[in-house]
C-alpha cells in the first residue's frame, strides 16, 4: 500500500491470551497437525464451551460470498450441497437467507453481516437486466453492514462503484441504463452500505480505489464500545481478468497490503482484526469442514499477520470451514461460504472486555446452508417477486427491428449472418465516443478501423451466445430479451493498437493440426470492411496472404499499426489466438450485454447481409482441407445442467492457467 511499510510480527501480549491459546492448539490438537476442523469449527477445546463465557464480549460475524445477483435461487447443479455425512441440501434465493439471517441474529448483541465480494455483476437476468440495483436493494434490505470490492463488481468501472452503486448517480441514462424504481416505488439511491479494497489502485498515482480497510464498533455489557477492524482485499490480477479488464487499475501483493493495513490498524488501537478478502482456496467439499486445503487464500492464510484474528475469503466459489494455524501457531477462522446464496457462515469471537483483543482460543465458525425449507421472508420475497415482473417486462420490450433471421450457420468459409452481425456490433462498439464514467482508461479512445470475434474458437467460449431468429408474426420486432441473450457473457469490448502481422498471425491460428492428423478450424468473424481469403491447400500456419487481406479495400501492411475491436477475453488469449495478445494502448468499452443491446437500439434496423467477407481458394479440390468447425456442448454440472455462461467462459478458457493446485477459481 502506497506510503504504509510492514513491520515484522511481534508476540502479542499475554493480555490477548494467544500465547496461551498457541500452547492449547499444539498440545490439543498435536504438533503434527496443521489443520484443526470440526463441525462447528473449534480453535481449541475451550471454545465448546464458549457460550458460557459471559465475562467476555460476543461478536457474530455473518458472511456470504459471491451472491453474483442470484435472488431467485442458486442456478442449476448449484443449488443442490453436501454437508456432513454426504448429507445433501437444496439452497439458495434470498427470501430464505433473509429468515435465517435473522434466526442467526437473534439474542445477538453485536452481529454484522458483510460480503468478501462478487455480490453484484449479476448473472441472473432479472438483476443484470437493472444494473444489478435489484442486488443491491435486496443486500439493503437484509442489513448488509460493508462488502469487500470483489473482481467483478469492477465489471463496468470504479465509477459505477463508486458514483452509481454506492451514490446512486445514473449511470448514465437514468430508467433506461440504471436508476430504476425499485420495489417500494423509489428511485434507485445507492447502497446503504459501503464498499472497500486495500490492494486495488490506480496505476496513475498508486492510490486505492476504495477505502483500504475501516472500523466497526460492538458493545460490552456495561456499555463500553470495543473496535474491530476490517482489512479488504480484491483478487491479484482482477485489472487483467477478461471481465474486469480495466487498464488503469493495478493489484498489490496481498500478504504486504494485508499485513500494512494490519499494522496501521494495531497503531490506532484496534485490536481485533478480520480480513474480509476476494480471494480463496479449495478445502474439500463437505461444506460445514475442512480438509486437504491449497490455494492463494491458504498460501495467504499460513504467512498473514498474527494480528489478524480470521481470514473470511471468497471468489473461488468453494465451501469450507475451518481453524488454521497463523505464523505463530495461533489458530484462527479459515471460511468460505461458497455462491450464490448457498451458504452463511458464521464466526463467534469473544473479546476480552478491557483490552478489546479477540481471546482466540474461543473462537468458533461454522457454515449453515440457506436451505428453503424455512418459510421466505415476506419483504425479501416481495422484492425478489417484483424484480421477476419487472424482468419480465423488460425481457419482452421492443428494442429494434430485424427484416430477416441471424443465425450461427457457417458456410464453407466458416462465414455465418450471426458472425457478421456480432463482428460489425464489435466494430460500432470500438468506435464509440469516450465515456466519462468509464473511468479506469488510461489510453486515448481512437476509434476502431475493424473488429474480429471468434465465433468458434479454439478453446474457451465464444461471445455468440444464440442466434437471433426472424419473428415474422412479430413484424420482426428484437425485443431486448432476445438481444441479451443472443451475445454476450460479461466482458468488454475493447479497441487497441496491433500490427498487420499480429491480425495475420491471428488469421493463421484460426487452423490448428490435431493429434490425429485433422484439421481444426476455429473462424473468426470479422466487420464489413474486411475481405480476405484463405488456400484451403496449402499447409497449416501458411493458409493466409497479407495481400489477400484488406481493409477499407486496401491490402495489409505487415508493418503498420491497425486499431482492432475485439472481446477483452480475444485480446488476453482466453480464446487460443495468441497473436493478438501483445496489443498495445487498449481502451475499453462497454460490457457486451449492455453493448449489444445498445447497438440494436441505434441501429434500429438490422438487415443479414451477404456472406461474401471471406473466401475459399481451392476448396473444391480433392485435396483441400478446409478444415472442421469444432463447437464443444455447453458446460454442464454433474447433474446436466448447465453453468452459467460468464462462469463457463472461465472455467474452460486458454488463460490464466490453474493455480498449482490443479484448481482454477470459476470467476
Amino acid at each position: 500500500m502506497p506510503g504504509v511499510t510492514t513491520r515484522a510480527n511481534t508476540v502479542p501480549e499475554d493480555r490477548s491470551s494467544r500465547v496461551w491459546g498457541r500452547r492449547t492448539f499444539l498440545t490439543g490438537v498435536g504438533a503434527a497437525a496443521l489443520f484443526a476442523t470440526g463441525v462447528p469449527a473449534y480453535a481449541t477445546d475451550a471454545a465448546r464451551d464458549a457460550a458460557g463465557a459471559d465475562e467476555y464480549v460476543d461478536v457474530q460475524l455473518l458472511s456470504i460470498a459471491d451472491l453474483h445477483g442470484y435472488l431467485q435461487g442458486a442456478p442449476g447443479g448449484n443449488s443442490v450441497i453436501t454437508g456432513n455425512g454426504g448429507q445433501r441440501y437444496t439452497v439458495g434465493g434470498v427470501a430464505y437467507l433473509a429468515t435465517h439471517l435473522e434466526r442467526l441474529r437473534a439474542g445477538r448483541r453485536n452481529s454484522l453481516f458483510f460480503t468478501p465480494g462478487d455480490a453484484f455483476a449479476g448473472w441472473e437476468f432479472d438483476a443484470a437486466a437493472f444494473a444489478d440495483e435489484p442486488t443491491v436493494e435486496a443486500l439493503g434490505r437484509m442489513g448488509l453492514d460493508f462488502a469487500t470490492a470483489g473482481n467483478h463488481e469492477f465489471d463496468k468501472s470504479p465509477a459505477m462503484v463508486q458514483r452509481h452503486m454506492e451514490q446512486g448517480i445514473p449511470f448514465p441514462v437514468a430508467g433506461r441504463d440504471t436508476s430504476f424504481t425499485d420495489s417500494s416505488g423509489r428511485a434507485f439511491h445507492g447502497a446503504d452500505f459501503r464498499y472497500y479494497s486495500a490492494n486495488l489502485v490506480r496505476t496513475s498515482d498508486r492510490r486505492t480505489v476504495l477505502p483500504p480497510y475501516h472500523v466497526e464498533w460492538v458493545t460490552a455489557a456495561d456499555g463500553r464500545r470495543l473496535p474491530i477492524g476490517f482489512i479488504h482485499l480484491t483478487a491479484v490480477g482482477t485489472e487483467r481478468f477478461p471481465g474486469s479488464f480495466q487498464p488503469g487499475l493495478a493489484t498489490l501483493d496481498e500478504i504486504a497490503t494485508a499485513d500494512a493495513c494490519a499494522a496501521q490498524l494495531k497503531a490506532q488501537g484496534v485490536n481485533a482484526i478480520v480480513l474480509s478478502m476476494h480471494d480463496g482456496a479449495v478445502a474439500g467439499t463437505d461444506f460445514n469442514s475442512g480438509s486437504d486445503p491449497s490455494g492463494p487464500a491458504l498460501d495467504l492464510a499460513l504467512r498473514v499477520s498474527p494480528d489478524i484474528d480470521a481470514i473470511v475469503t471468497g471468489h473461488w466459489h468453494r465451501r469450507f470451514t475451518m481453524m488454521l494455524p497463523d505464523p505463530l501457531g495461533v489458530p484462527r477462522p479459515f471460511v468460505e461460504a461458497g455462491c450464490y446464496g448457498q451458504v452463511v457462515n458464521e464466526i463467534s469471537l469473544r473479546l476480552d472486555p478491557v483490552t478489546g483483543a479477540v481471546v482466540r482460543e474461543l473462537t468458533v465458525s461454522t457454515n449453515h446452508p440457506n436451505t428453503r425449507d424455512v418459510a421466505a421472508h415476506p419483504e425479501l420475497k416481495a422484492v425478489v417477486d417484483y424484480w421477476a415482473g419487472q424482468a419480465a417486462d423488460r425481457d419482452r420490450s421492443r428494442i429494434g427491428r430485424q427484416t430477416g433471421s441471424f443465425l450461427r450457420t457457417r458456410n464453407t468459409a466458416g462465414e455465418s449472418t450471426m458472425g457478421d452481425l456480432v463482428a460489425d456490433w464489435a466494430l460500432w462498439a470500438g468506435r464509440r465516443p469516450t465515456d466519462p464514467e468509464n473511468d479506469a482508461n488510461v489510453h486515448p479512445n481512437v476509434p476502431a478501423q475493424l473488429a474480429l470475434v471468434a465465433v468458434a474458437p479454439r478453446v474457451g467460449q465464444t461471445v455468440v451466445a444464440g442466434d437471433l431468429p426472424l419473428d415474422a408474426a412479430a413484424d420482426g420486432a428484437v425485443t431486448f430479451g432476445s438481444a441479451w441473450r443472443a451475445v454476450g457473457f460479461g466482458d468488454p469490448v475493447v479497441s487497441a493498437w496491433v500490427t498487420g502481422q499480429q491480425l495475420h498471425d491471428a488469421l493463421e491460428q484460426q487452423w490448428t493440426r490435431e493429434a490425429d492428423g485433422t484439421v481444426r478450424f476455429a473462424p473468426l468473424a470479422v466487420s464489413a470492411n474486411v475481405r480476405y481469403s484463405f488456400d484451403a491447400l496449402r499447409p497449416v500456419g501458411d493458409r493466409v496472404a497479407p495481400a489477400d487481406v484488406f481493409v477499407d479495400g486496401v491490402a495489409l501492411d505487415p508493418a503498420r499499426r491497425y486499431r482492432l475491436a475485439a472481446l477483452s477475453y480475444t485480446l488476453l488469449a482466453h480464446d487460443g489466438y495468441p497473436a493478438l495478445e501483445g496489443f498495445e494502448e487498449p481502451y475499453r468499452h462497454q460490457r457486451d450485454f449492455e453493448s449489444f443491446v445498445a447497438f440494436v437500439r441505434e441501429s434500429q434496423v438490422l438487415g443479414p447481409q451477404p456472406r461474401d467477407r471471406v473466401t475459399v481458394r481451392n476448396a473444391g479440390l480433392a485435396a483441400a482441407d478446409v478444415g472442421t468447425v469444432v463447437v464443444p456442448p455447453p458446460l454442464l454440472h454433474a447433474d446436466g445442467t448447465p453453468v452459467p455462461r460468464p462462469e463457463a467462459a472461465i472455467l474452460t478458457s486458454g488463460r490464466p492457467a490453474p493455480h498449482r493446485s490443479g484448481h482454477r477459481p470459476p470467476c
